[in-house]
């Protein structure tokens, strides 16, 4: 089977700092669909996002809820020093493939898994004052249990602050909105952090640039400069698209160094996107072809639904390569549907060079991060393989899904 061809869409997310051609895979080389990472382009990421946080003075780790993929940790834990989490199965995770306590953020912790919470995490965030008196006691007397690992230590205790200040513009991603859940504005804080309390947390960035986080940190002082010189740390949260086409990541080096310097903190940031940005593919397959009241319709053996689900929420229309994002006059066009039975599991409308057949492969692009951590069985479907493309140019086929799989999530 072929794979239609048109000419390459370029992409304003690719970044100059990184190489990002390697050597090509054939689609038809993996089992469909597929998410298939490249290591070279990971390891290109990686080693920017090293250089940002060696010449800032300040530790860059991986935030979880953007990028699980835990057979790709050991190349990751070459650059980064941890992860952050936001459930115990997260903590888990990060210290059973990065071999570290982990940086734990909860909304609102459970009462019967915070005790194995202090024992897994580095760093506690609490989201709100209450969290914090419900469970300060707990915190603060908190002993490491005899024979703990050398390297392991008590948790360092903070605080997530609203600033009141982003430029998120759409609200289902946006922490500031009135009545947000997420984090404490200041009007809810007292003028002195109190004992056991070390650290400020923010978290109001999604995808944004360094001149938004300049504007960003300029509201976090007005409202909470008083607390950040009686701090040890400051977790920028995550947002930080540094590894992005046209990222000044001087400018970054720049605001980090000032600001960890003006108030002699730590400063902890946790990119979910900027990680696994460009880095891997999702390859699918044709099923289906046919006419549907004038439009032409291609039914895929992925779901935009249960294995793309940020296209719809976002939403946001992804890149195929070898298609021409919008719809162009005179050539053969398509509306994609998703294989499940939800009416508005689809995408449209794609045009190609030459018209689509049962079986091509359509290549999906940019779909590692935060893609495979929101993956569903919706309708029973199979979840997509997990492929690595390896340095060497070999394919490593890491994981295949079945019944087992959509069991599992059930009883």
């Amino acid at each position: 089977m072929t794979t239609p061809h048109a000419e390459p869409q370029t992409s304003s997310a690719a970044s100059p700092q990184i190489a990002l051609e390697t050597r090509p895979f054939s689609p038809e080389a993996v089992p469909s669909p597929a998410f298939v990472l490249d290591e070279a382009k990971l390891r290109a990421n990686l080693e920017l996002i090293d250089r940002v946080q060696r010449e800032a003075g300040v530790t860059i780790i991986l935030a979880l809820k953007g990028f699980s993929m835990f057979s790709a940790f050991p190349l990751v834990r070459e650059y980064l020093s941890g992860a952050t989490a936001s459930s115990l199965n997260e903590i888990k995770l990060v210290n059973e493939y990065m071999g570290v306590q982990a940086h734990t953020y909860v909304p609102a912790y459970r009462d019967d898994e915070f005790d194995e919470i202090l024992a897994r995490s580095s760093h506690i965030t609490f989201n709100s004052w209450s969290q914090w008196e419900t469970f300060k006691d707990k915190a603060i007397g908190y002993t490491l249990p005899v024979g703990t690992q050398p390297q392991a230590h008590k948790p360092s205790f903070g605080i997530r602050v609203n600033p009141q200040y982003s430029e998120v513009a759409t609200d289902m991603y946006n922490p500031c909105v009135p009545g947000s859940r997420l984090g404490v504005t200041r009007d809810k804080l007292p003028d002195q952090l109190p004992e056991g309390l070390e650290g400020l947390h923010f978290h109001t960035l999604c995808e944004n640039d360094s001149y938004t986080l300049e504007r960003t940190l300029a509201a976090l002082e007005e409202r909470f400069g008083d607390l950040l010189y009686q701090a040890n740390w400051v977790n920028m949260g995550g947002g930080h698209l540094m590894t992005r086409e046209g990222y000044d990541t001087n400018h970054l080096i720049g605001l980090l160094k000032a600001f960890r310097e003006k108030y002699n903190v730590d400063v902890l940031m946790e990119p979910g996107s900027a990680i696994a940005w460009q880095t891997g593919v999702l390859v699918s397959t044709v099923l289906d072809v046919f006419d549907s009241q004038g439009i032409e319709v291609a039914v895929l053996d992925t779901s935009f639904a249960a294995h793309m689900p940020d296209t719809l929420e976002m939403p946001y229309k992804p890149r195929i390569r070898g298609a021409y994002q919008e719809p162009v006059a005179g050539k053969p066009t398509y509306r994609l549907g998703g294989m499940t039975c939800l009416a508005g599991d689809f995408m449209g409308d794609y045009s190609f060079d030459a018209p689509l057949q049962v079986g091509d492969r359509l290549v999906f692009e940019d779909m590692i991060h935060y893609t495979m951590v929101k993956t569903s069985t919706f309708n029973g479907v199979n979840l997509p393989a997990i492929v690595i493309h390896k340095e060497d140019g070999s394919l490593q086929i890491v994981r295949q899904y079945g019944y087992d799989s959509f069991k599992d999530r059930l009883s």
